[in-house]
């Protein structure tokens, strides 16, 4: 049988890269499975433990419940930890200073 089972993630608080305001970017919610009936799991528990700014985690970092297999068999993106806008536009401000202050000593 095919189903959706919900991505739930956990251990937040020990991520360190949320720690410092990272933000957890989901991309797959609902995460395509082929299971017994008998065997279809409520969710899917994902840990974000250890996890900084810039990591990924994969399809092939799981661990699906025992008989289960993805629909989706290619290595598919389940959810990133991005850097927070504001610290994306504070660190381009800060490059477009250096590279003016750069140009104004070489002119």
């Amino acid at each position: 049988m095919t189903v959706n089972v919900p991505v739930h993630f956990k251990d937040e608080e020990l991520s360190p890269g949320l720690k410092r305001g990272g933000v957890l970017n989901v991309v797959i919610h609902d995460l395509g499975l082929v299971v017994d009936a008998a065997q279809i799991p409520e969710e899917i528990v994902v840990s974000l433990e250890g996890l900084e700014v810039g990591d990924n985690i994969h399809l092939s970092q799981l661990k699906l419940p025992k008989g289960a297999t993805a629909v989706d068999s290619d290595d598919i993106t389940i959810a990133t930890i991005v850097a927070p806008s504001a610290l994306k536009s504070a660190e381009g401000e800060a490059d477009d200073a250096e590279g003016e202050a750069a140009e104004g000593a070489e002119g």
